[in-house]
């Protein structure tokens, strides 16, 4: 077990909800998000309210990511950091790992038949492997792989986050997910009601937009994280 996956069981044993949360500049949908601010900034608040890992999306083309803000982020944080990234290639993977990531996206629907090399190859690397399924048959590929954690995008992200996917697909899909892995419910978690949902079925949530979007984010994350869902 790696850094991503060891701090959620961790947060768990505090009673506490294992939140992944993302520092998101921007949105397909939503456009700007940073809205002038600076991304170490909200990393302290996120350290602050007590959430397991952070998320950043190194895409420059849809997200206006950058490599070497993860770089960065990764540098300035004791938590695990996961780079998520549209990755093809085993270079990518390995930049990730020599930035000192926590954690590596990787989707299932990209990867097709290399997911089993991939997933293989990040783990030699040292990082935890969040495999993103969005279906069934997504499920039945992620099963056969080592990964650390699997993670159900409640958004369709060849869509690029522009539909209206809810937590539901998690509720649905979760009798598939293997009890062995770290689950993880990733996107459309705007609420507490949403975030009891995703873990009622899941380990871990993943929560970027509606964190960014959020006025009082510290005190919007810290109600995620302190949030008592039984």
């Amino acid at each position: 077990m790696y850094n991503m996956a060891r701090s959620i069981v961790s947060k768990k044993k505090e009673n506490k909800n294992p939140i992944i949360a993302e520092i998101k500049v921007h949105s397909p949908k939503y456009g700007d998000l940073l809205r002038g601010r600076d991304e170490i900034d909200i990393l302290r608040i996120y350290e602050d309210a007590g959430v397991a890992g952070i998320s950043y999306i190194t895409d420059k083309k849809y997200f206006n990511g950058d490599f070497n803000l993860f770089k960065k982020i990764c540098a300035s944080t004791e938590l695990p950091v996961l780079r998520k990234d549209f990755i093809t290639t085993k270079e990518e993977i390995e930049r990730t790992a020599e930035a000192e990531g926590g954690a590596i996206l990787l989707i299932g629907r990209l990867l097709k038949d290399k997911t089993t090399e991939f997933v293989d190859y990040a783990l030699e690397h040292g990082l935890d492997t969040l495999l993103e399924v969005h279906n069934r048959e997504e499920i039945d590929i992620a099963k056969e792989t080592n990964t650390t954690m699997i993670g159900v995008n409640n958004r369709d992200i060849s869509k690029l986050e522009l539909d209206d996917g809810t937590v539901s697909l998690t509720a649905k899909l979760s009798k598939y997910i293997p009890k062995n892995v770290i689950f993880v419910s990733e996107s459309g978690i705007a609420s507490i009601d949403d975030l009891k949902i995703a873990l009622r079925y899941a380990d871990a949530a993943l929560i970027g937009t509606s964190f960014m979007k959020s006025d009082n984010t510290l005190e919007f994350v810290k109600s995620f994280v302190e949030a008592k869902l039984c």
